[in-house]
């Protein structure tokens, strides 16, 4: 089974990486914070994964931030990754 790289994951993915560092947080720290394995964490900065609403509210307590932050980045790094105008 392929994995599918969508310009919405790799932009969600490279927002997680971006408020993660931010944070000075390894993925393995962010993990134990968001309760998730860190593998799961590297793979949705990937773009491997499409993450649940429970996921993104995980990863939102684990950033200590609103979900909101983590969407208004994601949604700053869409046209880095070439998906252009929404």
């Amino acid at each position: 089974m392929a994995i599918v790289h969508t310009p919405d994951h790799r932009a969600l993915g490279r927002a997680l990486r971006e408020f993660r560092v931010r944070r000075g947080l390894s993925q393995e720290s962010f993990g134990l914070r968001a309760s998730l394995h860190r593998n799961y964490v590297g793979a949705i900065e990937r773009g491997e994964i499409n993450p649940t609403f429970r996921i993104l509210l995980k990863l939102a307590h684990g950033l200590e931030a609103p979900l909101s932050d983590l969407i208004r980045l994601y949604e700053d790094r869409l046209d880095d990754v070439g998906r252009g105008s929404r």
